[in-house]
C-alpha cells in the first residue's frame, strides 16, 4: 500500500467516525400521493372549489419514520383580496407512514383566484409538493 492509499484509507476513516455527530440525518420519508379534495377522506378530489367550501389537503406520507416532519403553508397566489404570494396559514404534524389531512376553513367566502399548498417534509427548505387550486 502505498502513502495516497493510506491518507485516503485514513480520510475515510475520519469522516465515517465524524458522521455520527454531524447533526444531519436521512430520511427516506416521501409523499407518495397528494391531492386536494372536497373531503377529509379524499374521496372528491378536485382543483376548483366553490367560496364558501373549506379546502382539504390529502396526502399519503410513505417509507416514514415516527418523528417526521410535515408543515402545509398555504398562500393566496392570485385573488381579489390579497397581495401575490401573501400567507394564509400554516399547520404542522409529526406521523409516520400513513393518511395525512391538512384543512383551511374560512368563516367568510373565501376570495376568487389562485392559492396553493406547499408541503415540506423534516425542515426541508424546498417543498416536497406543490398543489395549485383555485376558487371561482
Amino acid at each position: 500500500m502505498n502513502w495516497r492509499t493510506s491518507l485516503v484509507l485514513i480520510a475515510v476513516a475520519l469522516m465515517a467516525l465524524a458522521a455520527p455527530g454531524c447533526g444531519f440525518s436521512v430520511s427516506t420519508a416521501n409523499i407518495s400521493v397528494a391531492a386536494m379534495a372536497r373531503d377529509k377522506a379524499g374521496a372528491d378530489p378536485t382543483t376548483t372549489f366553490a367560496p364558501d367550501e373549506p379546502f382539504y389537503c390529502v396526502i399519503q406520507l410513505s417509507n416514514a419514520p415516527d418523528d417526521t416532519n410535515v408543515r402545509a403553508l398555504w398562500t393566496a397566489v392570485d385573488t381579489e383580496a390579497a397581495e401575490p404570494g401573501t400567507v394564509i396559514d400554516e399547520a404542522e404534524l409529526t406521523q409516520g407512514d400513513g393518511q395525512i389531512v391538512f384543512d383551511l376553513t374560512n368563516d367568510r367566502a373565501w376570495p376568487t383566484g389562485k392559492y396553493e399548498v406547499q408541503l415540506f417534509l423534516n425542515e426541508g427548505e424546498a417543498p416536497a409538493e406543490t398543489l395549485a387550486f383555485q376558487v371561482e
